[in-house]
């Protein structure tokens, strides 16, 4: 077989070219006992009035991983959050300006202790499950981030970026609760995380709640990076 000379390479290279890469981010976060996510209105005619994740088409110099971490910061504020690559979508027609090929990430936000910058169309949360229409196929990649993160959440103990640096035991199970779309048994649940030994008892109790005062707890990482490769993940 004949070898191509460096003008057919350059042709055929510039013919497949013609398209785009972008990242898309999934944020969640944990508030009132729900999973949400930051949605932002899309500024496109064709998706008036819907909402879409966050994102932007990758520059030729940057890696992935930094247009995602770019888009969170300038976009948001956020900064040195939890973040995860997903999955790419390559649908021909998922995007309307032409061929755009995006590569999903989620991010894990502790709402309470992150605030958000503000932009003309501004940036709310939304509840997951309540999330139905989209913009673009976004709605697809929110599914798909949400079905990694309650695989993560039950190998890895990714979920505390989503609590504050003290939760109660209740706060814990309803994080769970939440991503996981489940109702656990409140005492199954308890023991299986203090078995663990990597929860740490701050001798404190939650102040100004309408119930009970229940006992603080912390997430001890350094104890948890050193039991990592032993590490099975949480069963339920």
């Amino acid at each position: 077989m004949q070898a191509k000379n460096i003008n057919a390479h350059l042709t055929e290279i510039s013919t497949y070219f013609k398209m785009a890469i972008s990242v898309d981010c999934v944020i969640f976060g944990f508030d009132n006992d729900e999973l949400k996510v930051l949605l932002i209105k899309s500024d496109l005619n064709e998706f008036t009035g819907k909402w879409s994740l966050l994102g932007d088409i990758v520059r030729p110099e940057e890696e992935l991983d930094e247009a995602a971490y770019r888009v969170l910061k300038t976009r948001t504020g956020l900064d040195h959050v939890y973040m995860e690559q997903v999955q790419t979508f390559g649908g021909v027609q998922r995007h309307p300006a032409g061929r755009v090929i995006t590569v999903a990430y989620y991010s894990l936000v502790n709402i309470e202790q992150n605030e958000l910058k503000k932009h003309g169309n501004e940036l709310h949360w939304h509840t997951v499950k309540n999330v139905t229409d989209m913009a673009f196929d976004h709605r697809e990649i929110l599914h798909s981030c949400h079905e990694r993160l309650k695989h993560k959440v039950i190998e890895q103990p990714v979920g505390f970026n989503l609590l504050p640096r003290k939760f109660s035991l209740r706060e814990l199970q309803n994080l769970y609760e939440a991503i996981l779309d489940v109702k656990l048994d409140r005492r199954n649940f308890r023991k299986k995380f203090l078995s663990m030994d990597l929860l740490v008892d701050l001798h404190e109790e939650e102040d100004d709640v309408p119930h009970r005062p229940a006992r603080l707890y912390k997430f001890n990482f350094e104890k948890y990076d050193q039991r990592k490769k032993r590490y099975l993940g949480i069963g339920f």
